[in-house]
């Protein structure tokens, strides 16, 4: 009998991230056994919305995880100082006005990947 796929233990305390907008995300180490050599895959689990349209998931090598949190956190890092570029340059007592955040740049191409 084939052994299935599981979850491997979250981290003490890790639980399922809600969004702002109710949205449950969970992020877990999942081990498929195979024949020759174990097969570990980081899956992030997007739940499904406030309306309950389904979610989706992601299935992620260690290396692909790695840049997923990179590019993540250069995005966060944009926002951040857009958010204070734009508190700094509003005048007292005027509200805040979005804006468009500047684009990130490319990252480079996974290592394998044919150059384009």
């Amino acid at each position: 009998m084939a052994e299935t796929g599981r979850a491997l233990p979250r981290p003490a305390g890790e639980t399922p991230m809600v969004t702002s907008c109710d949205r449950r995300i969970a992020v877990k180490c999942l081990r498929l056994p195979t024949a020759d050599r174990p097969i570990s895959r980081i899956t992030l689990d997007l739940g499904p919305d406030r309306d309950s349209t389904p979610g989706t998931w992601a299935a992620l090598t260690t290396e692909e995880a790695r840049e997923l949190a990179r590019r993540l956190l250069a995005q966060a890092a944009l926002a951040d100082a857009d958010a204070e570029t734009l508190r700094a340059s509003a005048a007292p007592g005027s509200p805040v006005r979005s804006g468009s955040l500047p684009s990130a740049p490319p990252s480079p191409p996974a290592p394998g990947s044919p150059a384009v």
